[in-house]
């Protein structure tokens, strides 16, 4: 059987790097005008209750917008001169909302959203039959869906590693983004704009780990820009693909496809693709890599480690949204996730890890042809812990909007706080 496994995909969307090195953390302060109104909630589900992650907020008639957490709480900050302005809220399966910002508490407000309770038949939705045939039409539309030309995106990115439920390694920035058009083979370009980092390694057996690539890990999910990284050569001889139940998004119908590599002899992606059954446009993706096979999954992810321990991922996962506007669609918000194992020679029991790497676009502009001098861009290669110096105060990203932390994450940068203080 022909292989058409690109063994280079995960490699370039997360490395790992297992050494051993000391770290002492460094402390400033920066200071920032407020010239905007912050608005903090959760949002949740109407009849249930259930809080709802990855619902996304933008604000109507700008380039807005953020995204709720894994425990649904969300953070959006407002330019004073936009505070008479209308909130749109939209996920996955659920009704989309429109709210005023008087409705929102300074303080907190919980936002509802009611499931689609329409049942979406096949008859309704599927004029497709052949679901291989709509994803390469998908990505054959990429050039009159996307984004055609060369766009600004200010973007919030986390990335934190955890061991047995502590928070170790915390980086965070906003990143300018120049985004190349989706038909062009450019490589998107980053510069930091602000960052802050903190690590603690001292309970951690002497082992510290650092994860490669910084922002471009998220930003490779990108599978429309990106697709070979997931579809080798884009072919798609190598997958196989069915239907699953239809669903809609904002007012969309969507087609809901499952995909699986044929082969599985080394690790293979499986997942779902969500495709606006109308413009055949992709706007969501979830997916994750098969590693049960220990050995070819170190080779694809661990880039360095000691020798006295075996080092392999048990969990991957990738998530990438997309929006729309003024017809043509971008990257939105996108998230990588790996759980590894450390197993030490003569020790009784293994190291567990939890790595997350998560970006989300909070502005967009017009390109500038200055952009790239006034710039200092960063390469894919960055180590944020290396690269990145102190942690600042919590009033340190002014009017950028961020992700708001979790409940863990924020117990993290509390007791960073306190050792800052």
């Amino acid at each position: 059987m022909k292989n058409y496994k690109n063994t280079t995909t995960p490699l370039k969307i997360l490395v790992l790097i297992f050494i051993l090195f000391n770290f002492t953390a460094n402390a400033q302060d920066k200071s920032e005008s407020n010239n905007f109104v912050e608005y903090k909630g959760k949002v949740i589900d109407a009849e249930t209750e259930a809080i709802l992650p990855s619902a996304h907020l933008r604000i109507k008639n700008s380039n807005i917008s953020t995204i709720t957490n894994n425990e649904g709480e969300f953070s959006l900050k407002v330019p004073s001169s936009q505070l008479d302005a209308v909130v749109t809220i939209t996920l996955l399966g659920y009704k989309s909302k429109s709210i005023h910002l008087n409705y929102f508490d300074k303080n907190f407000t919980v936002l509802t959203l009611s499931s689609e309770s329409e049942q979406l038949s096949a008859v309704e939705v599927f004029t497709a039959i052949d679901a291989k045939k709509v994803v390469k039409q998908t990505l054959e539309n990429k050039g009159d869906n996307y984004l055609n030309e060369p766009t600004l995106l200010t973007a919030f990115y986390r990335e934190s590693i955890q061991q047995r439920n502590k928070h170790v390694s915390l980086s965070e920035a906003v990143v300018n983004i120049e985004k190349q058009p989706y038909n062009s083979n450019r490589e998107d370009r980053v510069s930091l704009y602000k960052a802050r980092k903190s690590s603690d390694y001292t309970n951690l057996d002497t082992l510290a780990v650092k994860l490669k690539g910084g922002p471009f890990g998220p930003l490779y999910v990108d599978i429309m820009k990106y697709p070979d990284f997931l579809f080798y050569k884009s072919t798609l001889e190598g997958f196989v693909f069915n239907f699953d139940d239809p669903t809609k998004l904002d007012g969309r119908y969507l087609y809901v496809i499952n995909f699986k590599e044929i082969n599985t002899n080394e690790p293979w992606y499986f997942g779902k693709l969500y495709i606006d059954a109308k413009s055949l446009t992709l706007v969501k993706a979830d997916y994750s890599l098969n590693v049960d096979n220990r050995k070819a999954a170190q080779k694809m992810f661990v880039k360095k480690k000691p020798g006295s321990a075996k080092v392999f991922p048990i969990e991957t996962s990738y998530q990438i949204d997309y929006t729309e506007n003024n017809g043509k669609w971008y990257y939105s918000y996108s998230n990588a996730y790996m759980k590894f194992v450390v197993n030490w020679k003569n020790k009784l029991f293994n190291s567990r890890y939890d790595f997350n790497s998560e970006m989300i676009v909070t502005n967009r502009k017009p390109y500038e042809e200055n952009w790239k001098s006034n710039n200092k861009l960063i390469r894919p290669s960055i180590v944020m812990v290396d690269d990145v110096s102190g942690f600042y105060d919590m009033n340190f990203w002014g009017e950028n909007n961020i992700i708001e932390p979790n409940e863990t994450i924020q117990e993290a940068i509390e007791k960073i706080q306190e050792k800052i203080q």
